[in-house]
């Protein structure tokens, strides 16, 4: 029961810490693809540029206003022309459908410069220009398709999965006449999602051969995931295991439809404002809830001390070692979405952990997502230290934890995104090292050495990393940098100056001598690995790639030969 409640604190404070200290707008849509092979680069007039932006303009500002699709031109019938149209998915509108289609007019000049006519896909809408009038056609190529990352175990659910969606297919084309359809299907004990949608300005029978042919190619395309979307200019479909798209009415007028006007219009403001006030009396009720759940948890908290928060059938997290009522649990349903339930699209990389996905949550924050893989080596231990340690560390040159998932067999963790990568990825590419000037080296080394003595002196705890290397230096957006990866961490006393283990784990190159051959670790351990680091940045060679055959000599070995016969 009384983890039940913490549960239920910690997802209340996770969404009052997004609400009031992150920005709040829309959800960032993810980028699927965009084509511009079709047309070939060339100088455009000037005038076409200038149409071009006019209508890339329009599109964006008439999206926060429309039902999520429209289209217009300026030129028309004339050389500099230009036809443009967006259209975002049945579920999305608003400000969700306007953040997307301005998100894609800015993105589409970038990834298709110079061009007469482009289309460019994201997860929540479609944009599309040309210099040719493309208005009520049909348009089935290009087509591309997103995987979802889980294999099919039942041989069955291919077929199952084309008839569920060809009944959604009939529904949006037939029956509801709306060119879209979402529901919700059973497969055996499993629940499955599906989703269909036209261009508005198709007919229902264009809108019906354009899915048809979008579902043709996907036992070739998709047939071994669970979870696949196809998307084409004209039409979309999309089918996973999990929630993915808004619960909107079924019964609401067709997307296609005009507004109604006068008395529709007063209704449909009457109705908003209602809304509005409702949620906003909501929001305060919340508010006061959330306040005396507060208030009771920590009046009671030294009762709630004791408790054991169970992460695996062999690996707990004990309340006397550990913060974890204090860090924001995340529901796993936003992450599968903020990921496209875990598309290698959204992949950022992978290490002993698991892989490492890009995720936006549903304010629009950028994040890391680790996941912990069956088959890691680290495994739940080193959850567990991530968990203990980061959400008690706060510094400027560490890594933050925004949040955990323990749900489904699925444990993650989610950090803030470092959008410039880890050190290493600039350090030893010869063409990205050149940003790396010595200023902004000497910023690096100093940042790191921040943060190292925060560790050591600083914190509420005494930590010792014991795995500080390039490639767990990450650089934000300002290329500060900040220390990741708490795996391998221990905490010390304030009066105890070493330790002993008999796992010695961590990087060779890196590890002390007395710590390589005889687990003694101590803060001087980190200032080691810390030299190492320093030699790498301030000559660009890795220490485990560097080595002269002809003297038998590592980097570090070369540097202290180097200094004391120079």
């Amino acid at each position: 029961m009384a983890t039940t409640k913490l549960t239920l604190i910690s997802t209340l404070k996770f969404l009052i810490f997004m609400t009031l200290f992150t920005k709040p707008i829309a959800q960032s849509p993810n980028y699927v693809g965009d084509d511009c092979q079709n047309s070939t680069e060339q100088s455009l007039t000037t005038t076409y540029k200038s149409n071009l932006k006019k209508v890339l303009s329009l599109l964006s500002s008439d999206a926060i206003v429309s039902k999520g699709y429209n289209h217009t031109s300026i030129g028309a019938n004339t050389v500099d022309g230009v036809y443009g149209l967006y259209d975002c998915r049945g579920d999305v509108t608003g400000s969700f459908c306007q953040f997307c289609v301005s998100t894609a007019a800015s993105d589409i000049l970038q990834h298709c410069p110079n061009r007469p006519s482009a289309v460019i896909w994201y997860n929540f809408c479609i944009l599309r220009y040309s210099n040719h009038n493309f208005f009520a056609k049909l348009t089935t190529t290009p087509s591309w398709h997103i995987l979802g990352s889980k294999n099919i175990n039942n041989p069955q659910e291919v077929e199952k999965g084309e008839d569920n969606m060809q009944s959604l297919i009939k529904e949006a084309t037939m029956e509801s006449g709306k060119l879209y359809a979402m529901g919700e299907f059973n497969l055996s004990d499993e629940k499955r999602y599906g989703l269909v949608q036209c261009s508005r300005d198709l007919s229902e029978n264009e809108c019906n051969q354009c899915l048809e042919a979008m579902l043709d190619k996907v036992p070739k395309c998709c047939g071994t995931k669970i979870g696949w979307q196809v998307l084409a200019p004209s039409c979309l479909i999309k089918y996973d295991d999990f929630i993915f798209y808004q619960l909107i009415s079924q019964t609401s007028s067709p997307l296609h439809d005009s507004a109604k006007q006068g008395g529709s219009s007063s209704k449909s403001n009457t109705l908003i404002i209602t809304i509005v006030v409702v949620l906003v009396v909501a929001l305060a009720l919340m508010s006061l809830c959330i306040y005396f759940l507060w208030r009771r948890y920590h009046s009671n908290k030294d009762g709630l001390m004791s408790k054991t928060i169970t992460i695996s059938h062999h690996v707990d997290i004990h309340r006397e070692n550990s913060l974890h009522g204090d860090l924001p649990i995340v529901p796993l349903n936003w992450i599968r979405q903020s990921t496209n339930n875990f598309s290698e699209l959204c992949k950022l990389g992978e290490g002993g952990f698991g892989p490492v996905y890009k995720g936006n949550l549903v304010n629009g924050i950028e994040v890391a997502i680790k996941r912990l893989s069956i088959t890691s080596g680290q495994g739940s231990e080193e959850f567990k230290n991530e968990v203990i340690f980061i959400a008690k560390l706060q510094h400027r040159n560490l890594v933050r934890l925004l949040g955990c998932c323990i749900e489904d067999n699925e444990k993650l963790l989610v950090y803030e995104y470092m959008p410039n990568s880890s050190l290493d990825f600039h350090l030893f590419d010869e063409e990205k090292r050149k940003v790396l000037d010595w200023k902004l080296r000497m910023n690096i080394i100093n940042g790191i050495a921040k943060g190292l003595l925060y560790l050591h002196e600083d914190s509420r705890l005494r930590v010792i990393h014991r795995d500080l290397k390039v490639s767990n230096v990450l650089l934000d957006q300002e290329m500060n940098p900040k220390i990741s990866d708490f795996g391998l961490a221990r905490s010390f006393e304030k009066d105890q100056s070493q330790e002993n283990t008999r796992r010695v784990m961590g990087t060779y190159g890196y590890m002390s001598p007395e710590y390589a051959m005889e687990g003694l670790y101590s803060v001087k351990s980190d200032v080691f690995s810390f030299g190492v680091l320093l030699l790498e940045i301030v000559c660009g060679k890795r220490n485990s790639g560097f080595y002269l055959a002809d003297h038998g000599q590592s980097l570090l070995i070369y540097v202290i030969f180097f200094f004391y016969t120079r």
